[in-house]
């Protein structure tokens, strides 16, 4: 993987290259598919070990068993059924055994006196197994001390073998254990493979429901790649479909918000430069024309051209710095949020607003208490709304600043004595460039209030206005008290 770092300030920006190589190009059904396939077959073949292992280890336990049952009838032979005497005969004792004793259809029983075979079991396993090497050397390793030893014969598989010495004061001889194991692992490998062939057909089946059940689940993402693939920077009001309630939906329904932010974000921004461009054209028009029907040889027409242009670019100055502030409250730190005592600040914003104009200046009331914000946005707000209450009202009318703590809400207000806002403009005065009535002299933007809503909302509050007691305009600022009821993003 490659990477390609740019760094502006201290943001960097680091752009990856796509992915490349055979996984990049295995679709997410297909890799789901494989997985679960995969898995499946694991934990089939697992089983399938498992269920070999317990039943070899069953035959090996069921062997032991009957070889140890045998021994024990064979030691409890020991008076002869006939005569009711002791067997002093070890013949004689070995030919009673194996008469009486009818052995299974996977078992042969053998005695030998002396050293010499005397007679077998009568069975399917005939004289040729006696023969087999493997078979001899079993009896003569285990004929003095008896064991059991375990052979493998190419003919017969896996076979048993135990020796019983017998001995007395007259002779000695063995009785000899066979069990041949080939039946019993047939019918086992027999089983296991039936069962590979139902595991087979069973991962065939879930493979194909794997792919299925995955291709449905992942439709809403195929959906979504496409729908996302035909939105562009200058068409963000396309939507994806949310069916269902699952983890793709929360997706899906977290990208349209995305995409609803972005939207009136983009909106936003191309009104706010549709009407930026519009208000600076005027002053830009204004300097050019002077500056074309300047005389520069008439010095008092070059004085008040300078004068002029100087105020026009005062003028421009003021307009940028505000759109500069609105630009700014769209990002993440446009606020600096920090507890800030409420009864300390409101008499502190009168003090200050009294160097905005000759009027009765008066304070409503102040709230006890702290609340987390931005101080500084704050006191810019409020300054704003008395700044533009100065500009609707007349020397000696009253301009009232309060505040008010209730239910986790702030309130602050400015009111005054002037003529009011009309209810047909109470909309329209908080959108950028908009104005109500103006009187003369009033040389803003209609940027003011603007700045005022995008400080009360980027704190997670609005702002309002309405009608003041006694007549006039009330504007309000109402803000949550602690941080974490603040949104850090303005509402559109």
């Amino acid at each position: 993987m490659t990477t390609r770092g740019t760094t502006t300030g201290t943001t960097t920006d680091v752009v990856r290259a796509p992915r490349s190589g055979p996984l990049a190009q295995v679709s997410v059904r297909t890799r789901i598919t494989v997985v679960i396939s995969l898995l499946t077959a694991i934990a089939m073949a697992g089983a399938g070990g498992l269920v070999y292992a317990l039943e070899s280890a069953r035959i090996e336990r069921a062997v032991n068993e009957q070889i140890d049952q045998e021994i024990a009838e064979f030691r409890e032979l020991r008076v002869d059924p006939n005569t009711g005497d002791p067997f002093d005969d070890v013949g004689r004792r070995l030919n009673v055994f194996l008469t009486r004793n009818v052995p299974d259809d996977d078992e042969m029983l053998v005695s030998y006196v002396g050293g010499e075979f005397i007679e077998r079991s009568a069975n399917r396993y005939g004289q040729e197994f006696l023969d087999e090497p493997g078979y001899q050397g079993a009896v003569e390793a285990g004929v003095t001390d008896g064991g059991t030893e375990i052979i493998q014969s190419d003919r017969y598989g896996e076979v048993w073998v135990t020796v019983v010495p017998v001995r007395n004061a007259q002779s000695s001889g063995a009785l000899i254990l066979v069990n041949f194991l080939a039946d019993e692992h047939e019918e086992l490998e027999r089983t296991l493979r039936t069962y590979a062939l139902v595991a087979l057909l069973s991962l065939g089946l879930i493979a194909t429901i794997a792919g299925f059940q995955s291709g449905r689940l992942l439709a809403p993402l195929r959906v979504l790649e496409e729908t996302a693939r035909d939105i562009t920077t200058t068409d963000l009001s396309r939507r994806i479909p949310e069916q269902g309630n699952d983890d793709i939906t929360a997706l899906t329904r977290t990208i349209n918000l995305m995409l609803e932010r972005l939207d009136s974000g983009f909106s936003d921004q191309r009104r706010f430069l549709d009407d930026a461009g519009h208000e600076l054209k005027t002053p830009l028009t204004v300097l050019r024309g002077h500056l074309e029907l300047l005389d520069p040889e008439d010095p008092d027409e070059v004085r008040e051209t300078r004068d002029l242009l100087l105020a026009e670019s005062d003028r421009m100055s003021r307009l940028v710095g505000d759109l500069i502030v609105l630009a700014k409250t769209r990002r993440p730190d446009f606020l600096a949020p920090a507890p800030v005592d409420v009864g300390a600040l409101t008499p502190a914003l009168l003090a200050t607003a009294r160097g905005l104009g000759d009027r009765d200046w008066q304070l409503d009331a102040v709230a006890d208490g702290t609340v987390t914000v931005d101080e500084q946005r704050i006191t810019q707000a409020v300054l704003q709304l008395a700044d533009n209450a100065v500009k609707h009202t007349d020397p000696g009318d009253t301009i009232a600043i309060g505040s008010a703590l209730a239910g986790g809400t702030l309130r602050l207000w400015v009111r005054d004595t002037g003529p009011g806002v009309p209810h047909r403009h109470r909309a329209a005065i908080f959108e950028r460039f908009g104005r109500g009535d103006v009187r003369a002299g009033d040389e803003g933007f209609g940027l003011g209030l603007s700045i005022v809503r995008a400080i009360a909302e980027a704190h997670g509050g609005s702002v309002t206005v309405g009608d003041a007691d006694p007549p006039g305009a009330r504007f309000e600022l109402v803000l949550p008290t602690h941080a974490e009821e603040a949104s850090p993003w303005p509402r559109s």
